[in-house]
């Protein structure tokens, strides 16, 4: 008998994994890669302006792992209409659930920061797929001791790629367990109830997607039933990043420990030697790829700890912004609109706030700078796109049978900001809003 892994969870209640298949949770949260998880916030520096969203990306994988339980759950209600080589069986619910924990267990500390600060640096997608394949990592012993070829197809099931697209797009799609956790986590520990939708009534919709003899299908929502809740979905998509993950306070912390590392980075390959510096940091910014052993010792306390030790450093302007991270004494922002947002208006601001900070013997590449915050909430054209189905008629794309999605589909929701510090707020808004 296999482990069996009973627990509860501020969103979704009891989380259990129990049948067969289930085990290989219970055996994969043990890993030290996965356990790795809890020391990295799943929102960065979102407390900044949320006090509650201290929650980890360790709390998410078990969510995601969660929710692909409960989508497998409802496959199995449905797959009997297909032919037996495109049904759920229990190795490839296996594969799906492992693909669902291990998702992002190669994300690196402070949410996306790391991996846009040094340059170089692979995304956490690949580091994901090292930590998969890599033999010497307590996850893909553990994925090979249940079959040898399990890492390889967990990898690729990461990657989006599976035979069945309904299984592929349920890791990386428009409605994948990734988002269906994230969200109604994200609202629950930031108070925003935007984020909030019908996670048990949008499956109880879901069906198979009509398809050509022989190929597989894919997802399908019912149009007499679920239209309501894939919209509420999508449009909490749109609101948290409207209200949490575009938040000027965010971005503004966000904006400044990239601007850290980014010097950081630049005082190593200079020679200059930088208290407390992990090694992964010194080899990237040195142009060596760091090694994965290396890479995993990151977490958010470990950058936490180097920034305090940047402080005593010898660079004046790094352990200025250093400390006022630390201390939340964080930049102010002049959010830009219309010509201004634009290519060029962008630019020309920016060189505007740069030349302030210079008059006020400010180095304008520390003190201030331009934030570009985008996102595109909805774009089903990408991949295999999620059908509407009805009783009568074909199956149609939610753009065609959804005014509010047809209005979204492919639009892109920005906000644009110079980031300045305090000292220069009142001359830089001068110049800029004159």
């Amino acid at each position: 008998m296999g482990e069996i892994m009973i627990l509860r969870d501020a969103v979704h209640g009891l989380v259990s994994f129990e049948a067969d298949e289930e085990h290989v949770i219970a055996r994969l949260m043990d890993t030290s890669e996965v356990q790795r998880l809890r020391r990295i916030r799943q929102l960065g520096v979102a407390s900044y302006a949320f006090p509650g969203a201290e929650h980890t990306r360790f709390a998410h994988a078990i969510g995601a792992a969660h929710v692909m339980k409960l989508f497998l759950t409802r496959l199995r209600q449905i797959h009997g209409e297909l032919p037996f080589w495109q049904q759920v069986t229990s190795d490839r619910a296996q594969d799906a659930l492992a693909a669902a924990l291990l998702h992002d267990v190669g994300h690196g500390p402070l949410s996306h920061l790391f991996e846009d600060a040094i340059a170089g640096t692979a995304h956490h997608e690949e580091w994901t797929e090292k930590i998969i394949v890599d033999p010497r990592t307590d996850v893909h012993r553990v994925l090979a001791s249940v079959d040898s070829h399990m890492p390889e197809r967990v990898a690729a099931l990461v990657r989006s790629e599976h035979p069945l697209p309904y299984l592929a797009r349920a890791v990386s799609g428009t409605l994948d367990v990734d988002r269906c956790d994230y969200l109604l986590r994200d609202a629950h520990s930031t108070g925003v109830r935007y984020g909030v939708f019908d996670l048990d009534w949008l499956f109880r919709s879901l069906r198979f997607a009509p398809s050509s003899p022989g190929q597989a299908p894919g997802l399908a929502i019912d149009g007499a039933k679920g239209l309501p809740a894939i919209e509420a979905f999508i449009l909490a998509r749109l609101f948290m990043f409207q209200q949490v993950y575009l938040h000027k306070t965010t971005r503004t912390a966000e904006w400044m420990i990239r601007t850290v590392l980014g010097r950081a980075s630049t005082l190593i390959a200079d020679g200059v030697r930088l208290p407390g510096t992990p090694r992964a940091i010194e080899r990237a910014a040195h142009g060596e790829a760091p090694d994965l052993a290396d890479y995993l010792e990151l977490d958010d306390a470990v950058l936490t700890v180097a920034m305090h030790a940047w402080e005593s450093g010898p660079d004046a302007d790094l352990a200025n912004l250093c400390m006022r991270v630390r201390e939340r004494r964080l930049f102010k922002t002049f959010e830009l609109f219309g010509e201004q947002a634009s290519p060029e208006g962008r630019r020309a601001a920016l060189e505007m706030a740069r030349e302030v900070a210079h008059t006020h013997g400010m180095n304008p590449d520390v003190f201030v700078g331009l934030d570009v915050a985008r996102d595109t909430p909805f774009n089903d054209g990408e991949g295999e796109p999620l059908l509407v189905v009805f009783a009568k008629g074909p199956a149609r794309q939610l753009r065609d049978v959804s005014f509010v999605l047809g209005r979204l589909a492919g639009q892109e929701i920005s906000r644009v900001r110079i980031v300045l510090s305090p000292e220069l707020r009142e001359d830089i808004t001068r110049v800029l809003g004159s």
